[in-house]
């Protein structure tokens, strides 16, 4: 998620800073809504702390962290050396000195030729922290796995690339790592996002913006060719790099393609201060019957102050790693009334090639309070756009600042959607699940539709927690082949570990000694909702339960740890994990990428790093 667009949009309701984005819509007759009102049911039970906890080794879930094992640096477009330290483990920016293993070009890159005096920096420094994350699972090859993250080389500044991991052995091994070349002439490159085409490329759908820093270490995105980082290149685009593919063993860290017809890979690029983009998405369809095999889809939001636009763009792959022209940008429907605030675009395919996403509106006029779910769907290959109707309404949305009791982490995405992979009643099943605050912790919520998107299922509560007072969230959505639903989630029902445990000692609760957002005492020990697991439950494609709520990790974790400072240095309200984590589905596993700080004796530092869960589909 840009901060640059972020920043203006805060606005206060009942005294909580909150982010109010989306559009407000009439809805068309055919569309039923679901309205919500409280806390839906959970259809499989609560289940004890004891029984969850448990449950890791019980479903003999295993854990791998990914980007401990190797060391990435990069030169960023803008050094920033402002540290916290030693508060909470923050370290500031640290020099690569010879310390890559990953064999990434180091920089200076193509893309910073032009940048202003005291631009870029003068040597590569190391990458540190990886937060927010996304995974795919190869189609042509389930044993190869590709990961991205946003790789940050200052916390402090949120200052960071794109990082990726690729693994060849089905998650058990991450060798191939580095960030994402093509756009390093920006100051970040962010909202890890990618999709594998039919023939084993990966595309990675990227948002570049500029800004720099202000004395007190906010961030400047002034639009003025002496004061922009690099006014060579546009402020703010949407593109593209490809990494195609490579026999095992040939593959390497530099094997990307970010240019088309000679120039960067863009598909948009915006360059006027208030217009924009952000949530940029991508899918492919992969399924060799489609009528659009192959067809790339990428979405993003245009923002302009409280104004928000859906574009679509559409190109077809080909087997080299090369596409076709991108399309010309077109606006998808959200009908009713002009659109306003913020908009999640998620695109999915059916397996006949229909492409659906969702988009979330919320209602300015009503201070941000309630959110709203609609469905578009193309049948034409992306040609042109419906509405199908709305999916849910009046949802209680967390505060964007301050919406999570005791830390100071953001929201993230509101929503997350799938398609089934098998019919139901004649039909490909649409799911969506998404955050609810309306018992004043957040929980999360299922529904499904099986006529298309017409009429949808009462929600249902995902979490199984049976302590009602603590926080479920970021919820992302997968289907396996076979039809089965996987809903992972993070997770704060354990308590942190107890002061003197060997728990204690490896989540580095000692460093936690600073919370803007905690009356408690410091360091957290037995702290109640504040650290962090991360969660699975498994549906059949009717929405019945498989078995209970399975911790994915192996470690509770701190999320004050090195958290990136989203807007200023200064501001400590405001600190990120991530808006959005990675869940996908590959033969019979389900794989889950998702942030710990925890030392599993990789990680000395706690710092933030990229787990990966791997667990056996029941």
């Amino acid at each position: 998620m840009s901060t640059r667009r972020l920043t203006p949009l805060i606005a206060t309701t009942c005294g909580v800073l909150i982010l109010g984005l989306t559009l407000a819509l009439a809805l068309p007759p055919r569309s039923r809504a679901v309205s919500l009102s409280g806390v839906g049911a959970v259809p499989q039970g609560a289940q004890s702390d004891d029984a969850y906890a448990g449950s890791f080794a019980k479903s003999h879930v295993t854990n791998v962290f990914a980007t401990t094992q190797q060391t990435s640096c990069y030169t960023p477009e803008v050094p920033y050396f402002t540290t916290l330290a030693p508060t909470d483990g923050y370290s500031g920016m640290t020099a690569c000195a010879g310390g890559s293993t990953t064999g990434e070009d180091l920089g200076p890159y193509p893309t910073q030729v032009g940048s202003n005096p005291g631009y870029p920096a003068t040597a590569p420094m190391l990458a540190k922290d990886y937060s927010e994350s996304d995974i795919r699972v190869d189609p042509t090859n389930a044993q190869h796995l590709m990961g991205s993250s946003k790789s940050f080389v200052s916390a402090e500044g949120y200052n960071h690339l794109l990082g990726f991991y690729e693994s060849f052995d089905g998650g058990k091994t991450w060798p191939l790592q580095g960030h994402i070349p093509g756009y390093e002439g920006w100051t970040d490159n962010t909202d890890p996002v990618g999709a594998f085409d039919g023939y084993g490329n990966y595309y990675e759908f990227i948002l570049p913006y500029q800004f720099y820093y202000n004395s007190d270490g906010s961030h400047n995105f002034q639009i003025n060719q002496n004061k922009e980082p690099n006014a060579v290149q546009p402020a703010e685009v949407v593109s593209v790099a490809v990494h195609p593919h490579a026999a095992v063993g040939l593959q390497t860290a530099s094997n990307w393609i970010t240019l088309h017809n000679g120039q960067p890979d863009f598909v948009a690029a915006y360059d006027s201060k208030g217009r924009e983009p952000d949530k940029q998405w991508i899918a492919i369809d992969t399924n060799p019957n489609s009528p659009h095999f192959n067809r790339i889809y990428v979405m993003w939001t245009l923002f302009d102050s409280l104004s928000a636009v859906p574009f679509v763009s559409f190109a077809d792959a080909r087997a080299d790693g090369t596409h076709t022209d991108w399309s010309t940008p077109v606006k998808l429907p959200t009908p009713g009334m002009n659109p306003q605030g913020d908009t999640y675009v998620l695109p999915h395919i059916d397996p006949a090639g229909v492409v659906y996403t969702t988009l979330t509106n919320s209602q300015p006029k009503q201070s941000f309070c309630c959110d709203t779910i609609i469905l578009d769907e193309s049948t034409d290959g992306g040609a042109t756009w419906t509405s199908v109707g709305t999916v849910a309404s009046n949802i209680a949305a967390p505060a964007f600042v301050g919406g999570y009791a005791n830390t100071t982490f953001t929201d993230g995405i509101e929503n997350t959607f799938v398609v089934g992979s098998q019919k139901v009643s004649g039909q490909y099943p649409l799911y969506v699940a998404y955050e609810d605050h309306s018992a004043g912790r957040v929980n999360v919520l299922l529904t499904a539709s099986y006529d298309g998107g017409v009429s949808w299922s009462a929600p249902i509560q995902v979490n199984d927690n049976a302590n009602p007072t603590v926080d479920e969230f970021q919820p992302n959505l997968a289907v396996a082949s076979s039809g089965m639903v996987s809903i992972a989630f993070y997770d704060r029902r354990l308590a942190c570990p107890a002061a003197g445990t060997s728990e204690a000692i490896n989540a580095g609760l000692a460093l936690d000694t600073s919370n803007a957002n905690y009356t408690g005492s410091l360091p957290p020990y037995g702290a109640s909702n504040y650290c962090v697991n991360a969660s699975d439950q498994f549906y059949n494609p009717t929405l019945d339960p498989i078995g209970h709520n399975v911790r994915l990790t192996a470690h509770s974790w701190d999320p004050q740890l090195n958290a990136p400072r989203r807007f200023a240095v200064g501001q400590a309200q405001a600190t990120f994990i991530g808006d959005y984590f990675g869940n996908i589905v590959g033969g019979s596993t389900a794989y889950t990428t998702f942030v710990s700080t925890y030392n599993d004796g990789t990680n000395p530092f706690n710092r933030q790093q990229q787990a990966v869960a791997t667990l056996a589909l029941p």
